[in-house]
């Protein structure tokens, strides 16, 4: 048996959900509220003491950590297969799997949240904010850098360097095939789906507007099953429909 505790726009979440659905594995869908502060229950910090989305619980085990849950599922799932067959091109995944955590994941999380949360936050006083921050087993440093619910222009400005350099890659990747690494979709491709679809959600699908083989490969992307499974109707971040107690759900994309 597996459950997922999840939530629907969580982009962490959304990759763990799009690998069960590539591998046609069922789960039962947990979903928690951030608002109702879900996460931070002490039945779910026993799952996941870091206090962050999804958490994936097999036969009793929690499996925490959305990368590491992919992997697991492939480890445990020999069916549809999302890593190559041969060591160097399971490197050669493993390092944009890497990549993919430290550069554009971290990266798109302050447009993120200015985009979409700047107002809720900059109505809380600093004593507020600051509480709320407190609350976070691993985000408090994250928000306690922003400024009036905002983050200062240099912090964006490194984002969406950032971002624009993870874009590149992708062009140059693509280059010798389809997908990232030649011709199979891999784990690769499946962790930037969701951060391609949150900068799309934000306004930042210029980034790509000059590199064609990103833009051909977001479309064949949303072609699969999986994406529209896992991309359901309320799925996608939409402007102005979030209060300060959804806010962490950006932050999640590490989780």
């Amino acid at each position: 048996m597996m459950e997922l505790y999840n939530s629907a726009f969580s982009t962490c979440s959304q990759k763990v959900r799009l690998c069960l659905h590539e591998k046609g594995l069922e789960f039962v869908d947990r979903q928690l509220s951030f608002t109702a502060g879900d996460h931070l229950t002490p039945e779910y910090l026993a799952l996941n003491p870091n206090g962050v989305l999804p958490t994936l619980v097999h036969d009793g085990v929690p499996i925490t950590d959305s990368s590491v849950i992919c992997e697991y599922l492939e480890e445990i799932m020999s069916s549809s297969p999302l890593m190559p067959t041969t060591a160097a091109e399971r490197a050669k995944v493993r390092a944009w799997m890497r990549y993919i955590e430290e550069v554009p994941t971290t990266a798109v999380r302050p447009p993120s949240f200015n985009d979409l949360f700047s107002d809720a936050n900059g109505a809380l006083d600093r004593d507020e904010f600051e509480a709320h921050a407190e609350r976070l087993p691993l985000r408090k440093h994250f928000y306690l850098k922003m400024n009036n619910g905002r983050f200062e222009q240099t912090e964006i400005n490194a984002s969406l360097e950032r971002l624009a350099q993870t874009v590149q890659r992708m062009e140059a990747a693509l280059e010798t095939g389809p997908w990232l690494i030649g011709d199979m979709f891999t784990l690769a491709d499946l962790m930037l789906i969701p951060l391609m679809v949150r900068m799309d959600d934000i306004g930042l699908a210029h980034i790509w507007n000059d590199a064609p083989r990103v833009t051909d490969w977001f479309t064949r992307v949303q072609a699969r099953p999986s994406f529209y499974r896992t991309f359901y109707p309320g799925a996608r971040i939409k402007p102005g429909s979030f209060s300060i107690g959804a806010v962490e759900q950006v932050a999640e994309q590490a989780g």
